[in-house]
């Protein structure tokens, strides 16, 4: 019986990785498609034939197919499901014309639609795209990367994962407008996301080398001190607080430089309130002392203060419109 083979593949991978079955059909039956593509070149490099029938699909693959006993259509990007629909009721009401089989001669890896998130990036930065996003600058974006990222950790607290699956698209979006934007910089400074995804996937292989490179794994806590090791060297950081965002909130800023030097047994004593010179002042030595304090119980400041000021808001009355 005559055979239909549709052959879908992936249209984020580069064209002509395919599968061995479906290099072997296309090699040797008569190849149909909508419209030219990479793949229709590849094939015809590879010593196929492929051609891009004139009229109506359907009609053109089933003639196809009893003239060649084998036909294969390439699918377009999106699978062409409505050829597929058409011609599975043609043949459901005669199934003596051909039989259908589906192919699939590649598909997307993991991860493959930020392939997409990239391209789509660059469309809208790229001349005839979107102005706004043309006219800004890691400057200008430095507030909005802040603010994603702040809503992603409210959805996290508020174990909204359908929230939070948004909101780390909106963060992969600062990400990707950041890497496009970098690639405009001057010679000898630009950079595009795949150095970005590159330098994080030699720097996790680094710093794992209990998974990537055989080491010994030990306990949680031997795992985190290597870390930390390959970290330092990496770094080669002259002070014990380099790396600290200090542009955190100042609580977490408190937090965590008490926090490191703990870890690298450095003590100072803490400014005392009643030696400040300014109210300013006096209530910064307090609020640091109150976090130290906080730091020795185990106590994290930033979500205390968070979880008690949102608690205090719910029971705020609600104001009575104005006439």
């Amino acid at each position: 019986m005559p055979r239909i083979v549709l052959l879908v593949t992936s249209p984020r991978l580069p064209a002509g990785l395919l599968t061995a079955a479906a290099w072997d059909v296309v090699r040797t039956a008569v190849v149909l498609a909508g419209a030219e593509s990479e793949l229709a070149t590849a094939i015809r490099s590879a010593g196929g034939q492929v051609r891009v029938p004139d009229g109506p699909a359907v009609p053109a693959l089933l003639d196809a197919a009893v003239a060649h006993d084998t036909v294969v259509w390439l699918a377009g990007p999106a699978g062409d499901e409505a050829l597929a629909r058409e011609l599975g009721l043609r043949l459901a009401r005669e199934p003596g014309l051909a039989e259908m089989e589906l192919m699939y001669g590649s598909w997307d890896p993991p991860g493959a639609r930020l392939l997409d998130a990239v391209a789509v990036l660059d469309r809208l930065l790229s001349p005839g795209g979107d102005p706004w996003k043309r006219a800004q600058t890691h400057q200008s974006l430095a507030g909005f990367l802040l603010e994603e990222c702040y809503e992603a950790y409210d959805a996290i607290v508020a174990s909204d994962t359908d929230s939070l699956r948004e909101e780390l698209g909106d963060v992969l979006l600062q990400v990707v407008l950041h890497a496009r934007l970098a690639e405009e910089l001057p010679e000898g400074e630009r950079w595009t996301i795949d150095d970005v995804a590159g330098g994080l996937v030699d720097k996790m292989i680094r710093r794992n080398p209990h998974v990537f490179a055989g080491a010994e794994a030990g306990s949680l806590e031997e795992i985190t001190a290597n870390w930390e090791r390959i970290k330092q060297a990496e770094k080669a950081r002259k002070s014990v607080l380099d790396g600290i965002a200090l542009s955190q909130p100042a609580l977490a800023l408190a937090t965590q430089i008490l926090d490191r030097a703990t870890r690298a047994n450095l003590t100072a004593p803490l400014p005392t309130p009643e030696s400040q010179p300014t109210p300013e002042q006096t209530l910064g030595a307090t609020l640091l002392s109150t976090v130290a304090e906080a730091h020795q119980a185990g106590l994290n400041p930033e979500s205390a203060l968070r979880h008690t000021t949102l608690t205090y808001a719910k029971t705020l009355p609600t104001p009575t419109p104005s006439s």
